[in-house]
């Protein structure tokens, strides 16, 4: 390893050093998933911008920038910028005042101990596809900076980052990531913007006139309507109630925090979430013939910075997938831990608790790694995360958070209805639409499922 991978590796330790420290106020679960609901406007709020900002923000988007132009990157960090204004405008205040510490609670207390579980092996696998993403990007990473991107280099740095990755997020629990959120915040936007003023001093941006016009096309050649609807809604429904973005909002220390604090993260999300965007679409230009697309941030980079710099800037680029991956191993961990472990086992202490939390924590680790090995990039993880089974998920959080309308036995075919018809869509028919094809078949499912039961509900009455 060089200087810049052992530089790098010691800005990790340095976060599980923050991470050991804030973990021992750790006290019961609500502390290890949710800080004990006490975070502040700050911590909410540099918490909500790094949830999404990770892999494929940086890495992802910049590759597919590169490789394909603009419009390939609605889903991030426009689609996704979108889903967190949804949240906060909302969702953010009514899950704050329900009280549950996960996203599974509000199925068990709406819909019943049955849909609870099922929700919970919905939901599970989108988180862990999320981490995997977040795995591969660190291996990519320390591929770059170790300066030998080949594949063996690249499986040795994935497994030294997964390995990494797996401790960190063990050890610290919600309070830990918030803290380090913070930092890795302001690190990120720091690395980011001084990219984009070298970028701007060194005369490269006038090199945009340069860019292939189809490049710069917000719609692909030859896409219909229905093609670019399903790319935008993707990363706006597919994630708008997902495990790791509920987590962040709820765990504010009130329901007015919860709502402006995310809200004032969604302008910065974009922000600084579009120089990824323009670095790729740059890349095309001043760094052609890059073999592997997801190199390309890295590599603008290196143009620009001295070797201190560039370990700088690379800092910044694993504070970004730091902070993703462990909400994304906690929302995994959680779900199952305390939603299908934890039920089975009555009057364990706070202490066996925060243990099966942290266990169930680092195995989704290992499966994360796994994943990061098998796919071919970033973005393909990410959005395949966003798109499995959330369409039910979806459907039944809305009306469930919202209203009475519709039971268990209605939420149970919505949520099957969701994961089959994405599964067949995807799959067996290798539509171009699955996800829209997902959410209209879950509404439908809903809506029928709910009537049936309310007639159903009318003669029992009746009857009484």
């Amino acid at each position: 390893m060089n200087g810049g991978t052992l530089a790098i590796l010691g800005y990790v330790a340095l976060q599980l050093v923050i991470g050991y420290v804030a973990s021992r106020s750790i006290k019961n679960e609500r502390d290890y998933l949710l800080a004990g609901r006490k975070l502040g406007p700050g911590l909410v709020f540099f918490s909500v911008f790094a949830t999404w900002f990770g892999a494929e923000t940086c890495i992802g988007s910049a590759g597919e920038a590169y490789a394909s132009g603009l419009s390939a990157v609605r889903a991030d960090p426009f689609g996704y910028a979108v889903c967190l204004l949804l949240m906060s405008l909302l969702l953010a205040a009514p899950l704050w005042k329900s009280g549950f510490t996960t996203l599974g609670d509000l199925f068990r207390e709406r819909f019943g101990p049955r849909a609870e579980k099922v929700a919970v092996l919905v939901m599970v696998p989108s988180s862990v596809m999320w981490a995997g993403a977040q795995v591969r990007a660190f291996g990519q990473v320390l591929t770059s900076s170790s300066g030998a991107p080949d594949e063996q280099n690249t499986w040795l740095m994935t497994t030294v980052a997964a390995g990494v990755v797996i401790v960190y997020t063990t050890v610290g629990g919600m309070l830990a990531d918030a803290y380090s959120d913070l930092i890795q915040g302001i690190v990120l936007i720091t690395g980011l913007l001084m990219l984009l003023v070298f970028a701007y001093t060194s005369g490269d941006l006038a090199h945009f006139s340069a860019i292939n016009a189809e490049h710069l096309a917000l719609i692909a050649p030859g896409e219909g309507w229905l093609d670019v609807a399903e790319s935008w809604a993707v990363p706006i429904f597919g994630s708008l109630v997902a495990q790791e973005l509920v987590s962040r909002v709820i765990a504010a220390r009130s329901p007015q925090v919860a709502r402006n604090a995310s809200l004032l993260a969604v302008p910065f999300y974009l922000m600084i979430g579009v120089i990824p965007v323009v670095v790729g679409l740059l890349g095309s230009v001043v760094t052609p013939g890059i073999a592997d697309p997801e190199h390309v941030l890295p590599a603008t980079a290196a143009r620009y910075f001295s070797p201190v710099l560039m370990v700088v800037f690379q800092g910044s680029i694993v504070a970004a997938i730091l902070s993703t991956v462990d909400t994304t191993l906690i929302a995994s961990g959680s779900l199952v831990a305390h939603n299908l472990y934890l039920p089975l086992r009555k009057n364990l202490s706070d202490a066996h608790k925060v243990l099966a939390n942290r266990i169930a924590v680092a195995s989704f680790g290992v499966i994360a790694y796994g994943l990061a090995l098998s796919s071919d990039s970033v973005y393909e993880l990410v959005e395949a995360a966003s798109a499995f089974g959330s369409a039910g998920i979806l459907v039944c959080t809305l009306f469930g958070l919202f209203g009475t309308f519709g039971g268990e036995r209605t939420a149970l075919a919505t949520l099957l209805t969701g994961v089959g018809v994405y599964a067949v869509q995807a799959h067996l028919l290798e539509s171009t639409h699955p996800f829209l094809s997902s959410v209209g078949s879950a509404l439908a499912v809903y809506t029928m499922g709910a009537l049936l039961e309310s007639r159903a509900a009318v003669p029992a009455e009746a009857g009484e």
